[in-house]
């Protein structure tokens, strides 16, 4: 096995891993003494970082319905075929359901649709939401491919932060260019708009190789 304790060294001192390095600790055995090292620096770091504390999030959709980006492993993709009719959420209904994870103790609430729903409705919709909502609470987009012009429309809106990420093999299981994604990524943080993000979605189809090369780019974010 390989020793590791220069890693979490490095780790340690606030300096960034490289792909290959990742890679190294990926291929780890679960049920090694290097993978319970990982991540029991791994839990340091989250606790140093988040001070002991968790966040609370929460997310509805404002619809559902067959989406024509056809990731392969989404359910709402068309191919998929698990959604074949639409239905949407009316504004009343969109702020009733934020107010309830926000009383079930959410202090974060995420508001999703496919790519194709009408962005001006989105917005219309999420300040609605937002006059609802306790000044403390943060309000998420989680939506498609935008432009600067339309980030800068979410903040306008109320919106504190977006979620979007790009996912592995990008262009390949999915119909959205990685290059979109990322220009999305930029135009978010462009409007003042915080991008939470994460390695998405983990499978055994992905080499660690593949999962280290996204890991460096969510890094980097």
């Amino acid at each position: 096995m390989p020793d590791i304790s220069h890693l979490l060294e490095k780790s340690r001192a606030g300096e960034v891993l490289g792909e290959a390095e990742l890679a190294l600790l990926l291929a780890l055995p679960p049920d090694s003494a290097g993978s319970y090292a990982v991540m029991a620096e791994a839990r340091r770091v989250t606790d140093e970082l988040a001070g002991g504390r968790a966040e609370v999030h929460g997310q509805f959709a404002l619809n559902l319905a067959p989406c024509p980006k056809q990731c392969r492993f989404c359910s709402f993709a068309a191919v998929n075929k698990v959604f074949t009719t639409s239905s949407e959420l009316s504004p009343e209904e969109a702020v009733k359901s934020a107010q309830r994870l926000e009383s079930d103790g959410v202090n974060a609430v995420y508001v999703m649709t496919t790519a194709q729903y009408d962005f001006g409705r989105f917005v219309e919709t999420g300040a609605e939401i937002r006059r609802n909502l306790l000044p403390d609470t943060k309000l998420v987009a989680n939506v498609g491919d935008r432009t600067p012009a339309e980030a800068r429309r979410l903040a306008g809106a109320g919106f504190d932060a977006v979620y979007h990420a790009l996912r592995l093999r990008e262009g390949v299981d999915t119909a959205i260019a990685p290059e979109t994604r990322k220009q999305s990524i930029a135009a978010f943080q462009e409007a003042g708009l915080p991008v939470g993000t994460c390695v998405e979605p983990v499978g055994p189809e992905h080499t660690n190789e593949e999962l280290a090369a996204m890991i460096a780019f969510t890094a980097s974010i």
